[in-house]
């Protein structure tokens, strides 16, 4: 079938003349090599990650939209001083999408691509929002019996931030953690993963709404960051469970320096003994996501062991091995439908996530607002 079969792909272009164009484009299905799979893709979410290649830095109140059904075109202009900063990238029509799910339609002639044939399997590696997807076999991860591809599609960018972030907690010392934006879908996932382990967490949310959700789910510790109380509450929480290290996906702004001044004024509570340079206990604020793309602000005031980071899935996913990395995608197979569990506001199909109107929803990141693809609904 493949070799001959084509699909749609959804593609991304920023031109060095500082315009985005967003696209379906056409392409030639290979034939799966022995070691690799073809997957007819049913379900792919937008993920914040993936709206950084999608729409890039394109000032997407410019944006104009020509053509319909597979000829649909968006174009939005792109700042000029945002341009040096995507070199790179520049008149190149990229693929889109970190992750997805479907169903095997092709394989190759290894006994690991033959074991797959016919099965739901999840996905990993790019360009997942498309009609079909070729790929190793390794990097599909076979979802239970019953499970479907809308239930298995965000499995891997989410489940396992949230995992890595429990799992650098401990790996560098730290007993309990801090996650802004944390009603989020990755943010509700966390609370679980904690819950289950015994870590304690503190969630800093931006309403009252977004409280209430995680009290909901048995969250113990929430603070909204509008509140007139925001810093005291805070300390309270974190003298409460003794966090020393936060997760942040906010990035711009004052807040990552509000979390470190709070984290040193629930230790000095509890210390013996004055120091001139602060605590001596390290308090660690790691950045892994930019809902607020303004500069981040730190007034220090917080001693000097302290540190102030990005994180990354891929580069943790690395340094802690292939074994590490398939002992953390088992549990989350395993508890797909309870613990890592996604929730998605509308399902569109290729052609319509490029509506002007859904990009105006998906496109602001908002809480709540989740959209899936199903490619195959085209």
């Amino acid at each position: 079938m493949s070799g001959t079969m084509k699909g749609l792909q959804l593609r991304s272009l920023i031109k060095k003349s500082g315009e985005l164009e967003l696209s379906l484009t056409e392409v030639l299905i290979p034939e799966p090599g022995p070691d690799q799979v073809l997957v007819k893709v049913e379900a792919t979410p937008i993920n914040p990650s993936d709206l950084g290649l999608l729409l890039g830095p394109a000032d997407m109140s410019t944006a104009k939209a020509s053509g319909s059904g597979a000829a649909i075109k968006i174009t939005a202009k792109v700042p000029e001083q945002a341009l040096p900063f995507i070199a790179a990238r520049l008149d190149q029509a990229m693929p889109v999408g970190n992750e997805g799910a479907g169903t095997v339609i092709e394989a190759g002639s290894s006994e690991a691509a033959q074991a797959l044939l016919g099965k739901t399997v999840s996905m990993i590696g790019g360009a997942m929002y498309a009609q079909y997807r070729l790929l190793k076999a390794t990097d599909c991860q076979p979802l239970p019996a019953g499970t479907t591809a809308a239930e298995g599609a965000s499995w891997f960018v989410n489940p396992l931030t949230a995992l890595g972030m429990t799992e650098t907690m401990k790996s560098e010392g730290h007993k309990a953690l801090v996650h802004t934006a944390a009603a989020s879908n990755l943010g509700q996932m966390l609370n679980k993963i904690c819950q289950e382990d015994g870590i304690g967490l503190v969630n800093i949310v931006r309403s009252g709404e977004q409280a209430k959700l995680l009290y909901g789910i048995g969250a113990r510790h929430v603070v909204d960051s509008n509140s007139a109380t925001f810093a005291d509450e805070l300390t309270h929480a974190l003298v409460e469970t003794g966090a020393t290290i936060a997760f942040d996906a906010i990035g711009g702004g004052k807040l990552t320096s509000q979390i470190l001044t709070c984290m040193e004024l629930a230790l000095n509570k509890t210390a013996k003994e004055y120091s001139r340079y602060g605590s001596t206990t390290h308090k660690q604020v790691y950045i892994y996501g930019s809902l607020n793309t303004a500069p981040v602000e730190l007034v220090r005031n917080y001693g000097m062991a302290w540190g102030v980071g990005g994180w990354l899935l891929t580069p943790f996913l690395q340094k802690i091995g292939r074994p590490e990395q398939v002992r953390l995608r088992e549990r989350v197979v395993k508890s797909l439908r309870t613990t890592f569990a996604s929730h998605y506001t509308k399902t569109v199909s290729l052609t319509e996530a490029l509506d002007l109107a859904n990009i105006a929803v998906y496109g602001k990141r908002a809480t709540g607002e989740k959209y899936l693809i199903n490619p195959s609904k085209d």
